[in-house]
């Protein structure tokens, strides 16, 4: 079957990745001493000190490649993936041979700094362009019908479902399902229509009988008894063997598997937005917090001023509000209501309500009583992007009645959001916002971000709901 042949085809992916980085080495030599996009002050050494290298690279790149997991099949892994494994794997390869090259080069040959980051970015560039290319190819083969992986389920029920679901929608995984085993075996069809083709119990002799290239376990809670009895029938086959847990019918946001001390964890609350993804964000909310506060600073000044001569009272209002992890913070905002709004207690704003100021309706319905938050931002109580934050009286009611509420609480609260780009600010939906804010936080990304800022321009400053 397609285990048979994995090596014909790693031996091909190994082949064109060091053609790959020979040319990208020599090319590299070119772009420096040939096009001149910097003056070569120090003479253009001879081509061939570099040719000598190529043997070196040859060397490494296969073994680093392979360390990162460039070799191992990927079929059904997301593009990103390899991608930032190959940037992962070229910039631990060049690091290696930088390395290798000022440990045991003579002293009398000099080699140029420019060659190298060209080298990486060459490098970097074509092998992720000849994959792309190559996984593109074999996708098309695949939904031709060649290139075939044969794959069985063991399990006929919501999980099987599923995975029959997406096996079926994506065709250019080129994945042919024969089957599945259930716990009894005397259904004619299972989930989707797809062939029972007998009970638990049997799974080991029609390994023996049929070659499979892989095997996924997906039994219902209610047969997770049996399954020491279900992986003891594949002991024998050379399938790939996977289990898929009933237990992510729990999972809230996008679910991972971690590890405690060797022992594998579903962590079924987990959020992209975590380590390194926090830290990013929090730098590019410094950066835009002060070129804003920069730029926007004789509006802020305007809007202070005639704040001051059209109400009595401050000029700021400073109100508890909900952010990471459950912390309060006081979010500061324009003052846009009369001085004894509150005397009553706290409440929702109405259309026509009388509490609010002349020049406070022009500024909520502008959404520049929002402005001053961006020193919320640079102190870090909140960022740019994120669920917008709301007081703790109104959480404690909202967490009653609203399920996963709190799960917005995952990541800092933000001066806009998906939520209010797409309509649902102000007196609006609940439940909607917080199916968008849900949504941002499992697909958190940069460029997320910069988009959602973005369509703030357009779609934030007004609406329709801010009384």
């Amino acid at each position: 079957m397609l285990k048979e042949k994995r090596h014909y085809f790693e031996a091909l992916l190994v082949a064109a990745d060091l053609i790959v980085v020979a040319v990208s080495w020599v090319l590299a030599y070119w772009v420096r001493f040939e096009l001149e996009l910097f003056p070569v002050e120090k003479g253009v050494p001879p081509f061939e000190n570099y040719l000598s290298l190529v043997l070196l690279i040859l060397l490494i790149w296969p073994v680093v490649f392979r360390n990162v997991g460039l070799y191992r099949p990927m079929r059904g892994t997301r593009p990103f993936v390899e991608v930032w494994t190959l940037i992962h794997g070229n910039t631990l390869a060049i690091l290696l041979f930088l390395a290798t090259i000022y440990l045991f080069r003579e002293k009398t040959v000099p080699f140029s700094r420019l060659v190298f980051l060209y080298f990486w970015a060459f490098s970097t560039f074509f092998t992720i362009l000849q994959r792309v290319a190559l996984r593109s190819f074999l996708r098309e083969l695949r939904r031709k019908g060649f290139n075939l992986r044969y794959l069985v389920i063991v399990g006929a029920g919501k999980v099987a479902e599923d995975l029959i679901s997406r096996v079926r929608s994506h065709r250019e995984l080129g994945i042919q399902l024969l089957g599945c085993f259930s716990l009894t075996g005397t259904e004619a069809t299972g989930p989707l229509q797809v062939p029972i083709i007998g009970a638990y119990s049997e799974l080991g002799s029609y390994l023996g009988s049929i070659q499979v290239d892989q095997v996924v376990v997906a039994v219902p809670l209610q047969d997770h008894d049996l399954l020491p009895e279900i992986m003891r029938y594949t002991r024998e086959t050379l399938a790939d063997v996977k289990i898929v847990p009933d237990h992510y019918q729990f999972i809230s946001l996008a679910g991972a598997i971690e590890e405690f001390e060797g022992i594998p964890v579903l962590n079924v609350q987990s959020t992209p937005l975590e380590g390194w993804g926090r830290v990013i964000k929090r730098c590019f909310d410094i950066i835009v917090g002060l070129f804003l506060s920069v730029v926007l600073a004789p509006l802020l000044i305007l809007l202070t001023l005639l704040i001051k001569l059209t109400s009595r009272g401050p000029v700021l209002y400073f109100q508890e509000r909900m952010s990471v992890d459950g912390t309060r913070f006081h979010m500061i905002k324009f003052r846009t209501m009369r001085l004894d709004a509150e005397k009553n207690g706290p409440g929702w704003t109405t259309p026509g309500d009388e509490r609010v100021t002349g020049f406070g309706k022009f500024l909520r319905s502008t959404s520049l009583d929002e402005l001053p938050q961006i020193f919320n931002v640079l102190k870090g109580d909140m960022s740019f992007v994120g669920p917008r934050p709301e007081r703790p009286i109104f959480i404690q009611e909202f967490r009653q009645r609203i399920p996963r509420y709190m799960l917005r609480h995952k990541v800092p609260a933000g001066m806009t959001g998906w939520a209010q780009v797409n309509g649902w600010r102000g007196d609006s939906s609940i439940d909607r916002r917080i199916e968008c804010d849900l949504y941002y936080i499992q697909h958190w990304s940069l460029f997320f971000d910069i988009k959602i800022l973005w369509l703030t321009i357009f779609r934030g400053f007004r609406s329709q709901n801010a009384y």
